[in-house]
Order: C-alpha cells, then structure tokens, then sequence
C-alpha cells in the first residue's frame, strides 16, 4: 500500500499500570515501550492521524517526543481498571467528531508491542480496504495442540478432550490466539455495532518469536530476547 488512507492508528496508554508499574514509559531495548508501536505507525506511511489516548502527561510528552499527536487527554471514566479498550476508541472518536474530523478506518495498537512493525500494520491495512472486511487481527498459532490439553481433576491428569487423546498433532485442526498487539477497524462499522463485530475479524498470521505479552519481569526478559531474533531476522532479509 503506498498512499496514505484516511485512517487514525490510536496508540491506547494509560498511566496506571499494576504488575508492571509504569510500563508504557518502561525502557525497552533502549526506547519507552510505547514509542514503538508510535513508530510502526508513523513509518508505514499510512496514517494521516497518529496519536495517544492517555490520562498521564509523561506518557503525553513521550508520544509528542516519538511524533505522535495528543490532541485531548483521556477522560477519568475511561482511564480505570474496568473500562475497556473498545470504552477509550469510542471516546477517541466521538473528541474527533466534535472537532469535525472523521475517519474511514482506525488501527488500535496497544503500548506494550514492540513488535509491532510497519509491515505488519501496512498488511493489515492493505487486507482490511482491499477485502472490504469490519476488522483484521493478528494471530499467533499455538505451539501445541489445545485439543489435546489436559487437566487437574483431584489430583490427577485428565483430557479436557478425551476423544483427541491418540490422535496426531498434524491432524488436529490449527488453532490461533489474538496476538495481543493490534486490531484494524472499518469505522463505521465499528461505530455502529459498538465494537462487537458481526462479521468478525479477518487474520493475518505472525510467528511465535515475535508474540509475547508483557505482565512480569521474566516477560520483558522474554521479549528482548525475541526483539533481538526478530531484528536479526530483518537485517538478514534486508542484505
């Protein structure tokens, strides 16, 4: 996709943070954590809005610092433990339409995926227009088959699915999990069912070494080793 859309990529960061304290600012392989999704964004070219929902004037000024836009600060309603992302991209939408500004498509990227790349996101966009889809998500394959998980049931192991116990991995059907990174989103569509989409999401599939979310200490550990594979992998493609 070379040409810019008419699209908002909304980075959603609050300030409160309970297991990790002040995680969206966290340093990461050397940057606060959110600014690299702000990159992602700004780099695909494909944004004619790039800007930060949050209630917290340091997770502001690291945005405006990385280039993105805070045009209004989050509200109190969407900024507690119990409001919910779809709760922040309304109220994102509705401050934008008040200002007169509106959208034909928006990307939702959480502040805590750094492997959020251009590329993902410039896919993503690109199979949203072109298959004239409501939503696109990436998806991660699980490693093992959840057909075949098993569990503790007065202190022994049993099949959750005791009919898929001697059956073969490749011949289970693959099964995915969202990513945990971004979603894409036809806005109207979105605005008139609310986020719950009928139609459902269209994927794009990532790989495992570049998933990991980021709830403990051992997670960010986890995930700069993962960042350094993926960016290993990059340079090599690029030579």
């Amino acid at each position: 996709m070379d040409t810019q859309l008419n699209a908002v990529a909304i980075i959603t960061a609050r300030g409160g943070s309970k297991r990790i304290p002040g995680k969206n600012t966290k340093k990461f392989m050397g940057k606060p954590m959110l600014v690299y999704g702000i990159e992602a964004a700004l780099q695909s070219g494909i944004f004619r809005e790039v800007m930060v929902s949050t209630d917290d004037e340091e997770i502001a000024q690291i945005a405006r610092d990385a280039g993105a836009a805070v045009p209004f600060m989050r509200s109190a309603e969407t900024s507690g433990d119990f409001a919910t992302t779809d709760d922040v991209l309304m109220e994102v939408l509705r401050n934008f339409e008040e200002r007169g500004e509106f959208f034909d498509y928006m990307a939702c990227i959480y502040p805590t995926a750094p492997f959020v790349t251009a590329g993902k996101l410039t896919e993503a966009m690109k199979l949203l227009v072109e298959q004239d889809a409501s939503g696109v998500m990436p998806v991660v394959r699980y490693s093992f088959p959840p057909q075949r998980g098993m569990a503790i049931r007065e202190g022994k192991l049993v099949y959750c699915y005791p009919e898929n116990a001697m059956k073969r991995s490749q011949d289970l059907e693959p099964v995915y999990h969202d990513s945990g990174q971004f979603y894409c989103y036809h806005v109207k569509r979105y605005l008139a069912c609310k986020g719950d989409l009928p139609d459902g999401y269209l994927p794009i599939v990532v790989p495992e070494t570049e998933v990991q979310d980021v709830d403990n200490p051992s997670d960010l550990a986890l995930a700069e080793m993962k960042f350094r594979l993926m960016r290993k992998n990059c340079a090599q493609t690029d030579e």
